[in-house]
């Protein structure tokens, strides 16, 4: 089993200390030092900012949900140049905390359709789900303006160099259903 790095952030919130009959508003954001090795737990160059404004309201006898705007300011390297690159963040969070979770039937078990769900404990951390949040929204392979990866063709001497276009299967299906290359059933043998 791996074992992760601790969570840079933390903000929890007691269960049996949180308002029954309202909802707990919260807008959180981590100072410039938290942000910073939220930056280095992330992989990421810096984090300018990052914020999370909700509310979590009961939801039945023992239930919690938790509704928020996510939002975050990050600086990564460009997958072509490594210049820097910055990204806006936006998401909207829903998390529904329940004190009993649906036991899956079956001998084979599929992922639920409500990923939003998830077991009550104690607590409710506010951090680790901002960091979460953070982690699924981060762009995979950042592009600065103008940056393009170039086009690579190699071939022994004498044969033609393979292109892209080359290795669609479907590219020429358009034009010979359009009529304008022959096909085999177009007096083609």
């Amino acid at each position: 089993m791996t074992d992760f790095p601790p969570m840079p952030w933390s903000h929890p919130l007691r269960v049996s200390e949180l308002a029954t009959r309202k909802p707990t508003r919260f807008d959180i954001a981590p100072d410039p030092e938290i942000r910073a090795e939220i930056a280095r737990w992330a992989g990421i160059d810096a984090l300018e900012d990052l914020r999370l404004k909700g509310a979590l309201s009961p939801a039945g006898r023992s239930d919690w949900l938790l509704e928020a705007a996510f939002s975050a300011r990050v600086v990564q390297p460009c997958a072509i140049t490594l210049a820097p690159v910055h990204s806006d963040l936006s998401e909207t969070v829903t998390r529904r905390y329940l004190a009993e979770m649906p036991v899956p039937e079956g001998d084979e078990i599929e992922m639920p359709e409500d990923d939003s769900a998830e077991q009550l404990g104690a607590v409710i951390d506010l951090g680790a789900v901002a960091l979460e949040v953070l982690e699924l929204a981060l762009p995979l392979q950042p592009r600065a303006p103008g940056a393009e990866l170039g086009t690579v063709r190699v071939a022994e001497k004498g044969v033609t160099p393979l292109r892209d276009e080359d290795t669609r299967p479907f590219a020429g299906l358009a034009d010979l259903l359009k009529g304008d290359k022959p096909g085999p059933d177009k007096g083609e043998t």
